[in-house]
């Protein structure tokens, strides 16, 4: 895959792919999904009594939530943002599904 693909769903989110704009290690793109991603899962293990399972491997994340406290939806709703951000900068990069 030469672009990230972001999928948020009801009940989750999914992060895979690669954006290739940039050689391993100096990918801003990647590094910014990335940043976003791990920080959503940590926001909302020590911010809420939220429920999560995810899955993290190189180039995927799988969050997957149920009944998200206004604070988790809020949350959520913060990385939908910055996630958006970066497709307007990035849209050969990265998309939304």
């Amino acid at each position: 895959m030469h672009l990230i693909e972001v999928n948020v769903r009801q009940d989750g989110i999914k992060v895979a792919g690669h954006a290739n704009y940039a050689e391993h290690g100096y990918d801003i793109v990647c590094a910014g999904a990335t940043t976003l991603t791990q920080t959503l899962i940590r926001s909302l293990e020590n911010l809420t009594k939220d429920k999560i399972e995810y899955a993290i491997n190189p180039g995927r994340a799988d969050i997957k939530y149920e009944n998200l406290s206004e604070r988790g939806k809020l949350l959520v709703d913060s990385f939908f943002v910055g996630i958006c951000m970066i497709v307007d900068e990035f849209p050969e990069n990265i998309r939304i599904l």
